[in-house]
């Protein structure tokens, strides 16, 4: 027993920090106001040290790659399986929607508050891109920025050859501290996701019956199917039972950090220590990992679906026309990358829906609601996703 607990302890209190946080929130709702500051504290904490360490990770997985021709057949293999994983989400929720149709849903009179940014579609594509100052790129709200400097680092500190070893040696080193740092702050994860977990319950719970309830019913039991049978059918294709094995006995942390957190971003260091643990390199992990929180979205895949099916059930249109159709795989594909590794991103994405269907504005506040509400849910394929990629990433790409 003792090396049971020694093994899994970190999952127990984890879960025993969840379960007492749902009660909190089902039994006293009002105190949950009092103790959500311990989760924000908590998670505060996380994105200050995660920026730095995707920083480090992915340059140093850049700068220490010996052969340029492994390099980019990882970021072959990774785009590859990125769109393979959200493509077949998509096709998966549309399947789903067409087999078992939701009924009885109209146009909803609630109305959400949400601040739509009025520049250009070329001014966005430029500040999702880059920013305009050194210390913006170190933002959660800059991730693909930062990416993107990250990757020209990496490659500046190879190209330097001799003289540029002092700084790889510092990359490397930064990404060790960086790695301590985080364990030292998940030590307090039972507390602080529980805290979280508790105003989850509170504020999300009551509004998951009513309106929305048939489209959400769908969207969590398909979620959930999609999570068990095709995460450990990619598992399987990977490394055979033996990766199902491992799969699943190292996504337990990930899965329910995701869930207390709503964020893919606070996931990542337990999908890092998790590929880990699985024997995935670290010269992978250190790339498909970071990118796909920002760019690989299995839940916002789904999502996306389900937003624009019930768009068209509150309108009177057929989803399932064919050009409708090629058009939801599109704006699926643009929404994935787009959604940002926070708590409700996304809302860029919506837009972009609605403005391409030239949806009226009561089909609005719908969309944004449904998003709002399958978060947890969405967030856990999103980030358990990028451990299922990393292991796919790693069959065929032998480092």
């Amino acid at each position: 027993m003792k090396e049971v607990f020694k093994n899994y302890s970190g999952i127990i209190l984890l879960l025993l920090g969840i379960t007492v946080g749902s009660i909190l929130g089902i039994v006293a709702p009002g105190i949950v106001e009092y103790i959500k500051p311990l989760g924000d504290i908590f998670l505060n904490l996380l994105f200050v040290s995660v920026v730095p360490l995707v920083f480090f990770a992915v340059a140093n997985s850049i700068a220490s790659l010996e052969q340029q021709s492994k390099f980019g057949k990882i970021i072959f293999t990774m785009i590859v399986t990125f769109l393979f994983f959200i493509l077949t989400a998509a096709v998966f929720t549309i399947c789903v929607v067409y087999l078992f149709p939701v009924s009885g849903v109209s146009g909803s009179s609630e109305v959400i508050t949400e601040t739509v940014n009025q520049d250009t579609w070329g001014s966005r594509i430029v500040s999702f891109f880059t920013v305009g100052e050194f210390t913006e790129v170190f933002s959660r709200k800059n991730m693909l920025a930062l990416l993107i400097f990250a990757f020209l680092t990496g490659f500046a500190a190879r190209k330097s050859g001799e003289k540029g070893q002092p700084f790889r040696l510092f990359i490397a080193s930064g990404y060790e501290v960086m790695k301590e740092l985080l364990l030292l702050i998940m030590k307090i994860a039972p507390i602080g996701l529980g805290a979280y977990f508790a105003y989850q319950v509170a504020t999300l719970g009551p509004q998951l019956f009513g309106f929305y309830a048939k489209p959400l019913g769908l969207y969590y039991i398909a979620g959930i199917i999609y999570f068990i049978v095709f995460f450990s059918l990619y598992a399987f294709m990977a490394n055979g039972q033996n990766g199902v094995k491992s799969f699943w006995k190292n996504a337990i942390y990930p899965t329910l950090t995701a869930l207390s957190t709503c964020s893919s971003f606070a996931t990542m260091p337990a999908n890092l220590q998790a590929a880990s643990k699985i024997g995935i390199p670290s010269s992978i992990a250190n790339l498909v990992i970071p990118i796909g929180t920002t760019l690989h979205k299995n839940g916002s895949s789904m999502s996306s679906i389900i937003k624009i099916y019930v768009a068209f059930l509150i309108i009177g249109r057929d989803f399932f026309e064919p050009t409708n159709l090629l058009l939801a795989l599109g704006i699926t594909v643009f929404v994935s990358i787009v959604a940002g590794g926070i708590p409700n991103g996304g809302y860029i994405g919506e837009m972009l829906m609605i403005s391409v269907y030239k949806l009226p504005q009561e089909a609005i506040p719908a969309v944004m609601i449904i998003g709002t509400l399958v978060d947890p849910l969405a967030t856990v394929l999103n980030a358990v996703g990028q451990l299922a990629a990393a292991i796919f990433v790693n069959r065929f790409v032998k480092v």
